[in-house]
């Protein structure tokens, strides 16, 4: 019990310091930590980071932060997918549904790391950059809504709901990168609407494993309870502390856990 809390625990955290892309980790711990397999591992997950990503969420809307039609949009494409990356994750075999998340996982830990390094503008000539398709106007404080803009979130909505039914993660390190790309939102907005998406996306997955009767409360409601102490710990100190520095952090332990997948799936 103690050993799933603190699980919990590090998930929640993570999830705070480093953005909704932290939750991809909770599937990882409850394998390593507990023994179970990807299939059993996933619905956990997706509960543990959807009550945290939820409390985020919270948060988010009491600040003003959230663009909830956007989230809206986004979560019903991907509560749309979601059941068929569930139906998928019970049937295919645990060895390379291991070594898939462990791919995706590396990806992730590339993606971040990629993202701290400086970049050098000094070679490259000066353009003007595309606006992209989902501009906020900043007289009315909303998404200027158009075609582009609704396929592209649609979009995201559908690839974070099949993984999330899939992996079992909550889809932030699609979401947060796609309303990088797709949006002018400012970081706090973007992060902010992201944990909203996964709350939503999460909170239906959850369900739908719920009524199959593939959810093991007994493990799942302790390691819940330790990722949102984890989350409400991790938003505390999260505004004092270097984000290059996480985010590195973060990249590391996620290649590192990565490798651990896939040895432990050549066994």
């Amino acid at each position: 019990m103690i050993t799933i809390l603190l699980l919990g625990l590090t998930v929640g955290v993570i999830l705070a310091l480093t953005g909704a892309g932290g939750g991809i980790l909770a599937v990882p711990l409850l394998v390593f930590g507990v023994g179970l397999n990807m299939a059993e591992a996933g619905p956990i997950g997706l509960l543990a980071v959807g009550l945290a990503a939820s409390l985020g969420a919270v948060m988010g809307l009491r600040a003003g932060t959230v663009r909830y039609k956007a989230a809206l949009l986004i979560a019903g494409a991907g509560i749309v997918c979601s059941p068929l990356g569930l139906w998928l994750a019970q049937r295919i075999p645990n060895r390379p549904l291991t070594i898939i998340f462990a791919i995706v996982l590396m990806y992730v830990a590339f993606r971040v790391f990629q993202k701290t390094l400086p970049r050098s503008t000094e070679s490259k000539p000066l353009v003007t950059s595309k606006p992209p398709p989902c501009v906020l106007d900043a007289t009315r404080g909303k998404l200027n809504w158009t075609a582009p803009c609704a396929w592209a979130l649609t979009a995201s909505g559908i690839v974070a709901g099949g993984l999330s039914g899939l992996l079992g993660v909550g889809g932030g390190f699609v979401m947060i990168p796609a309303l990088q790309r797709y949006t002018n939102l400012t970081a706090q907005s973007v992060l902010a609407t992201s944990l909203a998406v996964i709350a939503l996306i999460s909170i239906f997955g959850v369900a739908a494993s719920s009524i199959a009767g593939r959810l093991p409360w007994a493990i799942a409601i302790p390691f819940s309870i330790g990722a949102l102490v984890g989350m409400l710990c991790g938003r505390l100190v999260a505004a004092r502390l270097s984000g290059p520095i996480l985010q590195r952090g973060f990249a590391f332990v996620s290649a590192v856990v990565a490798v651990g997948l896939l040895v432990k799936a050549m066994q």
